[in-house]
């Protein structure tokens, strides 16, 4: 009877003990997260000076005969209207004149899109010129836990927050091995025999295992972006903001550090400066180390993404704009600013500037999830949809010695786009043996070929997809096996371009034509090779600090 009531006892302890455990679930599973990450992550080691390769023209063409110099600068979720050419965030108050002069003395295309309303994806269309559905990669790859915890984190926190479907399946891929397969001709590769040196700086998403990282992919010396803080979270030169609302960013302070790693070294290492200035001093270096022969230099910024950090000194002169994460990432704004300055000026003083190639876009529209309604302004939607906040963001290209300034071009061009263009500016050759999606603009540009470049263009998310077929529209929202949350949206951008107007019931042989081109493509894309975890509704008009309501109109994404 004792052992029986010590038994009973013992079974009410671990009860209570599991109860508790249970209720502080996501605490708990956050704590054990951040534990665990220092066990995964290369050793870290203090700042290496890193001595950037240098050299003359392999092919030993003089100066004149040299193919253009490319630098391809990359943002991470910069928003349409983020930068003054299109308004400019905080009403316009913080200047990004060097930003908008790319496009003031090169090409503005006006309706640029993005391959993909997350990073990952787009970057790999970027790189190989194709649609990335093509090789299976739809979604974006996430840390072991992220979306999970981001889910519990957003259902302990509002539980009245519409949920997301789960799916069923578990790839046997890791994290590192999730990406751009390794048989993908990538602008690097392709730029090989022309006599490039190709340099990678920051982000790069698109895969690290089985051949798939920088160096294995044709870039010659990379610095990688290996962990997600701009500097450690309580370092004095620092601004931090942190979004109490948001499941992704109590994700990312958890288990982030401010890391980075050399030329696929086994350490890494915390940059001792502000990281997109860090970025930008090494991309500074790339340039004088290679002002004697062609470069490729991809600048793969991860700002303005979360978590929202800023350098204190940018923070304190925008003390005119009262909310908090605002003014963060306002300064961010200003820090990437400061980047394209130097980066221009760079290539001036090397007397680089008529015979380069200079590029700045966005891997997506900016995110709903930090909280500010009008980013993507006067467009309808986010990152995490493809209605035009998602997937419309700057695009535009300088290059003195072929591209008159102040050309405006309006037609629908797209990231794979950028593939082509380099490729053949540079004299080296397309593939052959696959199908490449993205064609050369510069012969639009320059007014040699008329009409569009493109009269389709697609987009595929899992229950989320797009098509545009000339000037008409269709978004699509079908979470696989829930056909009663199916719903689709129809536009005719010509004279709708903000999307307000769903002229689905109107025209609805227009509905059945793009759903016909849209199952045309989906036949020539490969599955996904590996599964979404989950369908979530993503608010078309709100951002993630808005309360929600029965009636706030949202698209599912898978990811």
């Amino acid at each position: 009877m004792r052992i029986i009531k010590r038994l009973g006892v013992t079974a009410l302890i671990l009860m209570v003990l599991g109860g508790t455990a249970y209720h502080f679930r996501y605490p708990l599973m956050l704590k054990m997260a951040q534990t665990m990450v220092p066990l995964f992550q290369p050793e870290i080691v203090p700042q290496p000076d890193i001595q950037w390769a240098s050299g003359t023209d392999p092919l030993e063409r003089p100066k004149h005969q040299r193919p253009p110099n490319v630098v391809l600068i990359l943002a991470d979720d910069l928003g349409w209207n983020d930068i003054t050419l299109n308004g400019g965030i905080a009403g316009g108050t913080v200047p990004t004149p060097s930003i908008d002069s790319i496009a003031q003395h090169g090409v503005n295309f006006t309706n640029g899109y993005a391959a993909n309303a997350t990073c990952a994806p787009s970057r790999a269309a970027i790189l190989s010129g194709r649609y990335p559905t093509r090789f299976g990669f739809e979604f974006t790859p996430t840390p072991p836990g992220f979306m999970e915890l981001t889910a519990l984190g957003n259902e302990k926190q509002f539980p009245d927050r519409p949920k997301g479907i789960k799916h069923e399946g578990e790839s046997e891929l890791t994290y590192e091995t999730m990406g751009m397969p390794a048989g993908e001709v990538t602008i690097a590769e392709a730029l090989a025999d022309q006599g490039y040196h190709n340099v990678h700086i920051g982000k790069w998403h698109v895969g690290l295992a089985n051949g798939m990282g920088p160096l294995d992919q044709g870039f010659d010396e990379s610095l990688l972006l290996i962990n997600t803080l701009y500097l450690p979270e309580d370092h004095p030169d620092v601004v931090n903001a942190k979004i109490p609302f948001d499941g992704i960013d109590r994700f990312l302070w958890s288990i982030s550090d401010a890391t980075s790693s050399v030329n696929g070294g086994k350490t890494s290492f915390r940059p001792r400066d502000y990281l997109t200035d860090y970025y930008t001093d090494e991309a500074v270096k790339v340039i004088e180390a290679n002002k004697d022969r062609p470069f490729f230099l991809y600048l793969a910024h991860w700002a303005v993404h979360t978590p929202l950090q800023a350098l204190r000194e940018d923070y304190d002169k925008l003390d005119h704009i009262e909310l908090h994460r605002e003014r963060v990432y306002a300064a961010m704004i200003a820090s990437l600013e400061r980047s394209v300055t130097r980066v221009l000026q760079s290539l001036n003083d090397h007397g680089l500037s008529d015979n380069t190639i200079v590029i700045f876009s966005s891997d997506n529209g900016g995110a709903p999830y930090i909280g500010l309604p009008e980013i993507n302004k006067p467009y309808r939607g986010w990152k995490l949809t493809f209605f035009e906040g998602g997937i419309h963001v700057p695009f535009m290209i300088k290059w003195p010695a072929k591209i008159a300034g102040g050309t405006t071009f309006n037609n629908p061009v797209h990231h794979f786009d950028l593939f082509s263009t380099i490729v053949e500016a540079a004299g080296a050759k397309l593939p052959s043996d696959r199908k490449i999606d993205g064609v050369n603009l510069l012969p639009y540009v320059q007014g040699e070929k008329p009409g569009k470049p493109h009269d389709k263009l697609f987009w595929r998310s899992g229950a989320s997809q797009t098509a545009i077929v000339g000037n008409w529209k269709l978004n699509v929202s079908a979470p696989p096996g829930h056909p009663a949350l199916y719903r689709h949206w129809l536009y005719n951008l010509a004279v709708d371009p903000t999307e307000k107007h769903d002229l689905s019931e109107q025209y609805p042989d227009k509905v059945t034509e793009l759903k016909a081109a849209l199952a045309a493509h989906n036949a020539e894309q490969k599955p996904p090779s590996w599964p979404a975890k989950s369908s979530s509704p993503v608010r078309i008009d709100k951002d993630l600090s808005a309360p929600f309501t029965g009636k706030d109109e949202a698209i599912y994404w898978s990811n």
